[in-house]
This record gives structure tokens, sequence and C-alpha cells, in this order.
């Protein structure tokens, strides 16, 4: 895969390693900047929930930073919304989590694996009709909210970093990008304040899955559409969705190991999704 991001053009081999070294300067000062926020976002976080949002822009600030140092500017970040590539993946970026959503916790129900619970709601009705309006709602509603921290991780993770990963020419970019991006999420994990299993070790491993093989969907997203939207509303969809829905629905001694993201079903299933993507067209 042949990408140039960069403003800078490439006519010559000289031109060729210039943005090679263009591209690992702005990943040192963006992960230089990245590192320190991210610490004290973590620190924060950890002390009231209120800080979760300045911990989720720390990608997205550093990669403002990086920009305005490097003086880079902003065409490769593609901020336009419209195009007919994006306007053709908005049903997956809605239906993706619902899709494995169901697969994976619907497993887990209907298994016994994972107890189905019906969600306190403002909705009343059966346990059917408040997992559809509680869905429907996360769907627009949910997905709108959460743009506000979804903006602030891609910004930085497929807004800045995944591009110059391809151009300081990483070996398998996209992967590697999810692999940092599920790295970046272990402090809490190990603090027992995100997605923490009863087997901590298990726990992250399984993590390790989910969040590289979603970030390699959403990097191949963002890649196909030119745009860093997609990737923006993917993100937002999924928290939305996932957490606020399935997660919210499921209950029992056990359902950290079955489900949620570090979840041996929801693992499973990514790693699937992840695979078949890789072998096909789509995303």
């Amino acid at each position: 895969m042949k990408t140039n991001f960069s403003n800078t053009p490439v006519t010559s081999s000289d031109g060729e390693k210039e943005r090679i070294r263009f591209a690992r300067r702005g990943l040192f000062v963006f992960f230089a900047m990245l590192i320190p926020l991210s610490i004290l976002g973590y620190v924060l976080a950890l002390k009231s929930e209120i800080f979760v949002l300045l911990l989720m822009w720390a990608p997205g600030l550093s990669s403002i930073f990086s920009r305005l140092l490097l003086r880079e500017g902003k065409a490769d970040l593609s901020l336009k919304v419209g195009g007919r590539q994006t306007l053709k993946k908005l049903p997956f970026i809605l239906l993706f989590p619902v899709f494995i959503g169901l697969i994976a916790y619907g497993t887990a129900w209907v298994t016994g694996l994972v107890q189905y619970v019906t969600p306190d709601s403002f909705i009343k009705g059966s346990p059917a009709v408040v997992f559809m309006g509680l869905l429907l709602m996360q769907m627009v509603v949910g997905t709108i909210v959460g743009l506000i921290g979804g903006i602030g991780e891609e910004l930085g993770w497929r807004g800045y970093m995944l591009t110059r990963l391809i151009d300081a020419r990483v070996p398998y970019p996209i992967l590697t990008s999810g692999v940092i991006w599920g790295v970046w999420h272990l402090p809490v994990m190990i603090a027992g304040a995100y997605y923490s299993g009863p087997y901590p070790v298990l726990s992250i491993i399984l993590f390790m899955i989910s969040i590289t093989s979603f970030g390699f969907i959403i990097g191949r997203l963002r890649l196909t559409t030119g745009s860093v939207w997609p990737a923006v509303f993917l993100h937002a969809s999924w928290n939305a969705i996932i957490q606020d829905v399935f997660d919210a629905s499921s209950g029992g001694k056990n359902v950290l190991l079955w489900t949620g993201e570090s979840g041996i079903i929801v693992a499973l299933t990514l790693l699937a999704a992840a695979w078949f993507f890789s072998k096909s067209r789509a995303g």
C-alpha cells in the first residue's frame, strides 16, 4: 500500500528519504507530547471520572502540538465530511458495533455464560422493547455525544500517528497503530478501572487482541475513505453501543471473562472480523 499523506513532494530518492525523515520526526514529537500528557490524564482520571475526557484528548492535543511545532498544516488530516466513499460507509459505521454485539453478547446470553439483564432506563416495556429502545437511542444520540471524546483520540491515532507510521515505512503500520492504541489503555486496566476481569493477565491479552483487531478495521476505514471522520464516528458509535447497551445489558459473575473488550467471545469475534477485512476489499 503506497500512501503519501505528507506535504513533502516526492520526486526522487532524496525526496523519499526526506519524507521518511520528516515522518519520523513527527512521530518523535507526537510521542514526546503524548506520554507525559497521558500520564497526567491517567493520574487525574483515576481520581475523578471528569478527567477521562482529558485522557481521551491526549492523542489529539499531541497531534495538534506536533502540527504546530513542525508547521505541517492540516491538509493530510482530511477533515472533509462529504465524499462518496465516506457516505457509503455510514451504514457500516452504525451497524458494525451492533453486528459484533449481537454475535458476541448474543452468544454469551444464549449459552448462559453471561446473564442478560434489563438495564435501568426511562424506556418502559418488555426487556426486548427496552433493549431496542436503548440500542436505537445510542446509535444516534450516544454516537453524537461520543464524538466529544472520539474526536480527541482519532485526531491523534488515525489522523496523525497512522499516516506518519506509513510515511516512516514502519512495518505493518495499521497493525502497529492498533497495538500502540491498545498499550495506551493498559495503565487504566492494570489499575482495575477499565475492563479488568477476574484474571488480570488474561484480561490484558484478550484486550490487546480486541483493540488491535478493532484498530485494524478502523485504520482501514480511515485510509480507504481518505477522511478521519469515519474513524471518529465508528469510534464514537462503538463506545455508545457496546458500552452503553450491550455491556449494560450483561451481568453475572463471569461477565468480564466472556464479554466486554477484555472478554473471550468479544476478542474472538473482533479477531475474526479483522481477518475478514484483511482478506477482502471491505472496510
